[in-house]
């Protein structure tokens, strides 16, 4: 039967309208009142008393049980002979009381802040890391370990070896430092959270020299972009080997081929394709007028062909690692570029 409710709307129509089934719209109206019945909360009658749940609650804080599962709690009540509640019941008393979690003084460590590096000029900001390089057996791997400098990615150091070790990390920083006169203060080095790069000789030793340091967020790979990117262009190079026969093939990979094919011929796209040396070294203004002069011979020559006029290429003055999001002017000179963002590193 299609009963007619208030406006003329059938029962069916209003049911159809509003997603409701009429076997819910029947149980609504059911009672007289017209509306649903609320049951009110039902005890149990063999449930604790209120004198009962405090003693258990009591007895859970205790000093001796404090730190006890509440199931461990009843199995060891349970063997000296007594029974006060089931574990459920024990983790129902604890649940209305708000300590169904962690009751222990666990120690809290804060959230790692997001490093923002800013540098304007070479060794200003280097970045390092250490990569895998395949040996001749399987699980045999050989370690490369790499300075690269951020602001022109031009590479300052790197050394093979057969392990992944502090000691080694700290000669190659040692006679970076030594070899570019790194002046106290001038320097600032990012690195992820390895256990090289966090060791206590390398802490020590930029404490001597004045260098202040910074490391990536755990899991967080995009917080030591320049490096990442930088083994990923050593390892998909097109001369570069399935796997090494020996260390030392490895060292003359790197010596005689990769190394001055990056620094001094690679064309690095966030360089303006400039290469790494002409950036590190101060050619880059120079090419970078002869490049303008010729597109501007070029243009002369041939209006027609530039629809938007000749290009003009240019270097870009600030290089970051993670880019701030405020928008404070940088009015900072070279030395101060790499703290700025990075607090009292």
């Amino acid at each position: 039967m299609n009963v007619l409710i208030a406006g003329g709307i059938s029962q069916r129509e209003a049911c159809r309208s509003t997603s409701t089934s009429r076997a819910s719209w029947f149980r609504w109206r059911k009672p007289t009142s017209g509306h649903r019945v609320v049951r009110g909360v039902v005890v149990q009658p063999h449930a604790l008393d209120a004198q009962e749940r405090a003693t258990l609650l009591a007895l859970c804080n205790s000093e001796r049980f404090c730190n006890m599962a509440p199931r461990a709690i009843w199995a060891t009540l349970l063997d000296e002979g007594c029974y006060l509640a089931s574990p459920s019941t024990i983790y129902r008393v604890l649940r209305a009381a708000s300590q169904v979690n962690e009751r222990r003084a666990i120690a809290t460590h804060p959230a790692r802040i997001k490093p923002e590096l800013v540098t304007t000029a070479p060794n200003r900001l280097w970045s390092w890391d250490i990569t895998k390089l395949p040996g001749p057996a399987k699980w045999t791997w050989y370690n490369l370990y790499l300075i690269l400098d951020v602001f022109s990615r031009y590479i300052i150091d790197w050394v093979v070896a057969a392990t992944e070790s502090a000691a080694i990390a700290t000669t190659l920083f040692d006679e970076a430092a030594a070899r570019y006169n790194v002046r106290p203060g001038q320097l600032h080095v990012h690195a992820d959270g390895g256990p090289a790069m966090k060791s206590k000789s390398l802490a020590l030793l930029f404490a001597d020299l004045a260098i202040s340091k910074t490391h990536s967020r755990p899991h967080v790979s995009n917080d030591n972009p320049f490096s990442e990117a930088h083994f990923k262009t050593l390892k998909y190079r097109p001369d570069f080997p399935e796997f090494f026969p020996s260390i030392e093939a490895a060292r003359v990979f790197m010596a005689d081929m990769f190394v001055p094919w990056y620094n001094n011929e690679h064309r690095h796209s966030g360089l303006a394709f400039l290469t790494p040396a002409d950036v590190h070294f101060g050619r880059a203004q120079d090419v970078l007028e002869r490049r303008n002069e010729r597109m501007q011979q070029a243009f002369m020559q041939h209006p027609r062909r530039f629809a938007h006029g000749p290009a003009q290429h240019a270097l870009a003055p600030v290089v970051y690692i993670n880019r701030p999001t405020t928008d404070a002017p940088l009015a900072i000179g070279h030395e101060q570029a790499t703290r700025t963002l990075i607090g009292s590193n």
